[in-house]
């Protein structure tokens, strides 16, 4: 199924995003983050776990295979990076918020975040942010963690719940993302992000959210928020 455009708004935060908008329809993708759509007027309609779903509120976890079929109207959409916020504590801090794009905000940053408890992982999530523009190395990574390549991935199974190839590419992807909304064009961005071009970073894009960096960010005001 193709997808349209998204247009609205769309707000970025450190672990967070928020879009005010009209939603298009994606294929069916898989993302390494919380999403949870909040349509005020008409019902959103949703692919997911094996089934469809109509609702005004709907919570989609990470990693949670699904697809938008039908959004008639203006939506919220909240994304949420897992490893520092939990989907209950998503729930319980955005379900009584004011809906609008400054009330989810107040609301999310509000949100509890959940301490990344071993300090290997967080030396290793430390030096892949550090490395996004070049080449990102696991045996580099590990051995700036003090751990073995196999001790690496198996806590990155335990504590990400992504391997350490996959979370490179959700970080780049993120970054990306935060260029376009400063302002650098598509091929600056990829490229500043690590991507060997800018198809590249929207194969990415497209891989995990079911559309392209032009549908997803072409008619979207962007704000970056601090």
């Amino acid at each position: 199924m193709p997808a349209s455009d998204w247009r609205g708004e769309l707000w970025l935060g450190r672990d967070f995003g928020l879009v005010h908008g009209e939603m298009g329809p994606t294929e069916p993708h898989a993302h390494y983050a919380h999403q949870l759509i909040i349509a005020p007027g008409h019902a959103v309609t949703v692919e997911l776990a094996g089934g469809y779903q109509s609702a005004h509120y709907l919570l989609i976890q990470a990693l949670q295979r699904h697809a938008i079929l039908q959004a008639p109207g203006l939506a919220f959409t909240v994304f949420a990076e897992p490893l520092l916020i939990a989907a209950d504590d998503l729930h319980a801090s955005v379900s009584g918020a004011e809906p609008s794009l400054p009330g989810l905000e107040a609301a999310l940053r509000g949100c509890p975040r959940q301490p990344i408890a071993d300090p290997r992982v967080a030396r290793a999530l430390r030096a892949v942010d550090a490395a996004l523009e070049g080449k990102v190395a696991a045996a580099q990574l590990a051995a700036q963690a003090n751990l073995s390549l196999s001790q690496l991935e198996r806590l990155f199974a335990r504590d990400v719940g992504l391997p350490v190839r996959r979370l490179v590419l959700w970080r780049r992807l993120r970054l990306a993302m935060a260029l376009v909304l400063e302002g650098q064009n598509h091929t600056a961005a990829a490229h500043g992000a690590g991507f060997a071009d800018s198809a590249h970073f929207s194969r990415t894009l497209k891989s995990l959210f079911g559309v392209t960096a032009s549908q997803a960010l072409k008619h979207l005001k962007p704000r970056l928020l601090d």
